[in-house]
């Protein structure tokens, strides 16, 4: 997983840790904001009051207008001012109002009635306290966005341990998927948690997983060997049966075919337990191929396509049984003409039946499953493909645009993917 995937994990804690960040930053922020503005704003009410209760005792005092006051006709005072003032019940009453003449000057006014009929008024100015406010809220701003910059990188490094803990096991499930039952997450450093924990788990699901695969395989393999000594001995007994009798030919047949159920189980079960090697040699793929057609039990009904093969370095034996396979189940399932083509190191076998089953494309061949009820039992392929692995190469299934069944068998692979084919 990339460093920069924005939907990895590490990304969407180092989200939620920047959301809880804003979150917080914003509530604190809030609180400090009208915490300060309210401290403010009683400063200010005590200062405007305080001048007007200095101007109101000079006035008494000396009946004239004070140097820091105004003296005003009710109808002269702003709309505002007069409406909170006239709102007061009692006549030493006074009223204060918050004027914003521009946007960064701001004023706090008093006013209270006097003799005559005439309104005292004092003004303060509060811009420096607003400005004060409104820097308090552009450093809060700041010490979050400095704080998600110092914050988010850290939680998204503080998560690396684990993702590369979940890497690990990512790798470890693909390894056991392909086929290395052998592989195990293991417990990596001295953490005790939930990734641990399906660790833990995902490492006895392997473990049983290859116990009863081990189990299949013992079984598969004993059976087909206690089979294989009754088996010679309905050989020798069909043998010996007349050669004209019709039951005598059906007893030969179905023995026979039995006979090629057990090799195929006993080929299997070798496959499973790795026990099959490789002898290669340099061989010409295209007349390797023909000679293959020639003598097998298909020939009339196969087309074989020579173009530019190669010669190829491979096992002659392993390679003349998957052809075989792929053409016999290619005449079993599906439909003439089916042709064989060899171009370079590729072999493909294509006939023109009704296609591989969606089963098969999406989890290749399945043993005694080969999607047509009483027609063969279904290990050709499986075997076909255990042998491709030995060889280091690639047989993959498809259906052909224009309908039919499409086997291509690659022989050249790159090293890395010979090398996994042969750990399988």
């Amino acid at each position: 997983m990339g460093f920069l995937n924005l939907r990895a994990l590490r990304w969407k804690v180092a989200a939620l840790t920047a959301a809880a960040c804003c979150a917080v930053a914003a509530v604190v922020g809030l609180l400090v904001h009208r915490a300060t503005a309210e401290h403010g704003r009683r400063a200010g009410d005590e200062r405007v009051s305080t001048q007007l209760w200095l101007a109101q005792q000079e006035f008494d005092r000396t009946g004239k207008r004070p140097e820091a006051a105004s003296l005003m006709a009710p109808d002269e005072l702003p709309e505002p001012l007069a409406r909170k003032l006239a709102e007061q019940q009692q006549t030493d009453a006074f009223a204060i109002w918050y004027d914003v003449k521009e946007p960064n000057w701001y004023w706090l006014w008093a006013a209270a009635p006097v003799e005559g009929g005439r309104v005292l008024t004092v003004r303060t100015d509060m811009s420096a306290e607003v400005r004060s406010l409104q820097l308090l809220d552009r450093s809060i701003v700041k010490a979050v966005l400095a704080a998600l910059l110092v914050v988010v990188p850290l939680a998204a490094l503080a998560t690396e341990p684990m993702n590369r803990r979940l890497r690990h096991g990512a790798r470890t499930a693909r390894r056991i998927a392909d086929g290395d039952l052998d592989a195990r997450i293991g417990r990596r450093g001295r953490a005790r948690d939930e990734i641990t924990e399906m660790s833990a788990a995902m490492d006895a699901m392997a473990g049983a997983l290859q116990l009863r695969l081990d189990a299949e395989k013992r079984f598969t393999a004993d059976v087909a060997h206690e089979l294989r000594t009754p088996l010679m001995g309905l050989l020798t007994s069909a043998g010996l049966l007349a050669a004209d009798d019709e039951a005598a030919d059906l007893v030969r047949e179905r023995v026979e075919t039995l006979r090629r159920l057990v090799e195929d189980l006993l080929e299997i079960s070798r496959l499973d337990a790795g026990a099959e090697q490789a002898r290669l040699d340099e061989v010409p793929l295209g007349e390797l191929v023909t000679d293959v057609i020639r003598r097998g039990s298909r020939a009339d009904g196969t087309q074989v396509l020579v173009d530019g093969a190669n010669v190829v370095r491979t096992d002659p034996r392993r390679l003349e049984r998957i052809v075989s396979n792929l053409v016999s189940n290619a005449h079993r399932h599906g439909a003439a003409p089916v042709t064989v083509t060899v171009t370079g190191a590729r072999i493909v076998v294509r006939d023109h039946g009704p296609g591989f089953p969606s089963g098969l494309l999406a989890a290749g061949p399945q043993r005694f499953r080969t999607g047509a009820t009483g027609r063969g039992h279904g290990l050709g392929l499986t075997i076909a493909l255990g042998q491709a692995a030995v060889l280091g190469a690639r047989l993959d299934f498809a259906n052909a645009d224009d309908g039919g069944a499409r086997a291509t068998l690659e022989l050249e692979r790159p090293p890395e993917l010979a090398r996994r084919a042969l750990a399988r």
